[in-house]
């Protein structure tokens, strides 16, 4: 079970633009029980990283904290919820997410749209599901069913695989996170024979019919082989996620004060009744771990003087 006195948090800091968008940093909103909290914390561990890797800094501390290999692109994500889902075939095989989705092709990019924006129902990715399994097959590769936008893949292609996070590529130029070709050699073509498949499929022509966007790909990420070493995590609290990768600014301060006002809250009372609490932010660029702990009186006092911590805190992630 997800630790409760123990809240990660993505896309704590406003995403830096992307290329092709105009530079923006919406101002941060007031967030008085994360200041709080920050004000009785100390930092306990720190994860740099780059826009350009294939796992968010985030998602790397994450997987540190369960216990799970942390390699950029090699935290095998769907390996390890195959086996908290209570599939006992976790261990048999190397696993990966695979997500079908929409190439939107310009002039001199491919854009991976959000996946939502497909609007596939159960019924409708499984029967995508049943269409492509067959391929994938010949190439020793299983198709399972979990949700609608996020299928199993067990195979040996996964294993040693590193992918790149789907929220690093949305409304992104899908080329340069493409996995190395030399290792992916398969994966590469069954992308192309996929594309192939779906361009005139009666399956898209019963979608454009209804007035929904074709399914033309597919993106794997989470790739990996189950080690049975995972331990309790934070609890994750993604909220922030998606009016983040929108771009939408309002949303994204509205659902801060929205996190500040409920789990954040609930983190300062116990804090201030001396529980040690922790909170792991994480940005594109960095993710930190604070973590309250008794502190003397000047250094309280020291810290009001100081002023507010949360603004030099996001600015680092």
């Amino acid at each position: 079970m997800p630790d409760p006195l123990h809240l990660l948090i993505p896309y704590a800091a406003w995403p830096p633009a992307t290329p092709g968008q105009a530079a923006q940093q919406p101002p941060l909103p007031a967030l008085p029980n994360l200041e709080a909290l920050l004000q009785r914390m100390a930092p306990t561990a720190t994860l740099q990283g780059a826009e350009d890797s294939f796992s968010p800094p985030h998602e790397r501390l994450h997987a540190r904290l369960l216990g799970l290999p942390d390699a950029d692109g090699q935290i095998p994500w769907a390996a390890w919820a195959r086996a908290q889902a209570g599939h006992a075939d976790a261990a048999d095989s190397a696993w990966a997410y695979l997500t079908p989705c929409l190439w939107q092709v310009g002039a001199d990019h491919v854009t991976l749209a959000p996946p939502e924006q497909l609007q596939l129902d159960e019924a409708a990715s499984r029967e995508l599901l049943a269409l492509l399994a067959p391929w994938f097959a010949e190439d020793g590769i299983t198709l399972h069913y979990e949700q609608p936008t996020r299928w199993w893949a067990a195979g040996a292609v996964f294993d040693g695989l590193a992918t790149a996070a789907l929220d690093r590529v949305l409304r992104r130029d899908v080329r340069p996170w493409m996995p190395d070709a030399r290792q992916a050699r398969t994966l590469h073509r069954l992308h192309s024979e996929m594309q192939m498949l779906l361009y005139t499929h009666p399956y898209n022509d019963a979608r454009a019919a209804r007035g929904l966007p074709p399914v033309n790909a597919f993106w794997v990420h989470g790739a990996g082989r189950w080690q049975d070493a995972a331990q309790p995590g934070p609890t994750v609290d993604e909220r922030l996620r998606a009016p983040a990768l929108a771009g939408d600014a309002r949303a994204w301060a509205s659902a801060w004060q929205a996190l500040d006002a409920g789990p954040l809250a609930a983190l300062q009372a116990a804090a201030a009744q001396g529980q040690r609490v922790q909170i792991t932010l994480g940005g594109e660029r960095a993710a930190q771990t604070w973590a309250s702990a008794p502190q003397p009186w000047w250094r309280r006092l020291a810290a009001r003087w100081q002023g507010p911590r949360w603004p030099a805190v996001a600015a680092g992630l």
